[in-house]
């Protein structure tokens, strides 16, 4: 503190502490003066005034003074502002960016192309900046009278033809007020009956996503059919404008009804005051003198709404359909690089299963050997993960073998994969072949039930969900216990499996040769197999040492 700061605030004490002294003195002196003179009881009753008196002067100077305060400017000093949150359109740029990461993952050039395009759309919207307005609905509703109205009232002229719109016409003006240009796009009808009715409203549908703003038009009250999109619009993010068209031929008294039953309907989904009526192509009238009088339309009340949601809102609409259309399209590559993994995934599956079928069938044992399964399992673990991009060594994939093994068995699996596989194959096989066969194919159902659940595993990033492994492995077992699949199954297993065993059991082969004639069976891909070793043979071969 300086100096003179620091004589300023002692002279302030001093004269502060003076005050008060004085203050007691005189309270001191008056309270004699009147306990004398008068009593001591009302000398008291004077002090305590004189106290509660001072006592609500100070408090009501103290709070005024804050109440009434005046922020000072500080000079010389930078004013810290709060930080400006992230602008959706940068998000949006971001997630763009995350997009193009994970379309070079995409194998399918097709949908990698499709992606690349959609992407480039969202940018040009992006640079463009321009407020797309989409206008929708049933293709009896007046859905092209009211772009026609629009467009001659804010621009002049009308460009757009009469009756059915079966593709998409866009139209460019300027609003009064709004610095943006506007893009008003009449879309197909909605509804409509047989294959190109249907190929339209899909192409409506698309448009209405890629909006920023939807005026959806009826000509009454809203149908379950209608109140179905504009839900799915609202589900969506999308804000949407219900247009009442045709009011010229209700009664008053009808048209209010209809209006407030509209509000009530779409509540929740659209605001009360986002609900107009408008006459876009009014009916001519017929005077008394036989003359035809055309009345124009009555689209203010929808341009005046129009205009306060884009003053008001308009660059917020844009940000957020922006982003919107990034997080959608992020989606799409997010399913298709998930679609991907899990054919490739599913590819290891079926290979190693039979691997363990192979296994189980040259190991002369009275049971389904899970340790045995377990150890292929791990193997097949490591590659999963590969396809799921988590690096995983060989001893943590034994435990998640094991573990899932130790799961199958308390769960019961074990028993009732070998009842459904037994009345199968009593069907197809007979002889002493029978009980390898079951075996061994019980493996590999096994087998193929734990590579499933490793895949959801990994496709949750190594997380088993609530209801931990057990509820997993339960539903991967109900999901690959239907008729059809154990048939088709069984009738590849017979094919991949049961044959060798019962030609090599006749001709007293080696147990080497039934797995190398089971090996090739399999073909394995060069994708998965080990770089541990210099073929598959060897590497086939060195699994089989090992269990």
């Amino acid at each position: 503190m300086s100096l003179p700061r620091l004589l300023t605030l002692i002279a302030t004490i001093c004269l502060t502490l003076g005050l008060i002294i004085g203050l007691v003195s005189s309270l001191t002196g008056l309270y004699t003066q009147v306990a004398w003179s008068a009593s001591p009881l009302l000398a008291n009753l004077l002090i305590l005034a004189i106290v509660v008196l001072l006592g609500t002067l100070i408090f009501a100077i103290v709070y005024y003074l804050n109440l009434l305060k005046i922020p000072q400017k500080t000079k010389g000093k930078r004013v810290i502002k709060p930080k400006v949150p992230v602008i959706k359109s940068e998000a949006a740029t971001e997630n763009l960016k995350a997009i193009r990461q994970q379309v070079d993952r995409i194998q399918d050039e097709v949908a990698r192309q499709a992606l690349l395009l959609k992407a480039r759309e969202i940018e040009a919207s992006m640079a463009r900046g321009s407020i797309r307005i989409v206008v929708f609905g049933t293709g009896s509703a007046g859905k092209t009278s009211a772009v026609n109205a629009l467009v001659g009232r804010m621009a002049g002229q009308v460009g757009a033809p009469m009756g059915t719109t079966e593709v998409e016409a866009t139209y460019t003006l300027k609003l009064k007020g709004i610095d943006r240009e506007l893009a008003i796009t009449d879309t197909p009808g909605i509804l409509e009956a047989g294959v190109a009715g249907t190929y339209r409203e899909e192409l409506a549908r698309q448009l209405a996503a890629r909006a920023d703003l939807i005026l959806f038009v009826l000509d009454g009250d809203l149908r379950k059919s209608e109140y179905e999109p504009l839900r799915n619009l609202a589900e969506i993010g999308k804000r949407s404008i219900v247009v009442f068209n045709k009011i010229d031929l209700y009664l008053d008294s009808d048209r209010e009804e209809i209006l407030s039953r509209l509000r009530e309907r779409v509540k929740g989904l659209v605001a009360t005051m986002d609900v107009v009526e408008i006459s876009a192509n009014p009916q001519p009238v017929r005077l008394e003198n036989g003359t035809i009088f055309q009345p124009d339309p009555d689209i203010m009340p929808l341009i005046r709404r129009v205009a306060a949601i884009l003053r008001a809102e308009g660059e917020d609409l844009i940000a957020d359909n922006i982003l919107l259309q990034s997080q959608h399209l992020g989606d799409q590559a997010r399913k298709l690089i998930d679609a991907q993994r899990r054919r490739q995934a599913d590819k290891v599956v079926e290979r190693f299963q039979w691997i363990g079928a192979g296994v189980i069938a040259v190991t002369p044992l009275p049971v389904v050997d899970l340790l045995a399964t377990a150890a292929v399992n791990a193997q097949m673990v490591v590659e999963i993960s590969k396809i799921y991009g988590c690096e995983l060594n060989i001893d943590r994939a034994k435990e998640l073998a094991f573990s899932l093994a130790k799961t199958l068995a308390s769960l019961g699996i074990v028993e009732g994969v070998i009842q459904i596989v037994s009345r199968a194959l009593q069907l197809s096989v007979a002889g002493f072949v029978l009980g390898k066969a079951i075996q061994a194919v019980s493996a590999a159902y096994l087998t193929r039930i734990a590579g499933k659940s490793f895949i959801e595993y990994f496709r949750h990033d190594q997380d088993w969900g609530d209801g931990g492994i057990a509820e997993v492995v339960q539903r991967q077992f109900q999901l690959n216990r239907k008729d059809e699949f154990v048939k088709a199954f069984v009738k590849d297993a017979i094919a991949r499996v049961v044959e060798p065993l019962n030609i090599y059991q006749k001709s007293e082969e080696s147990e080497l040769e039934i797995v190398a004639e089971l090996e090739s069976k399999i073909e394995p891909e060069p994708l998965y197999r080990s770089q541990e070793y210099e073929d598959w043979e060897t590497y086939s071969n060195k699994q089989k040492d090992e269990w």
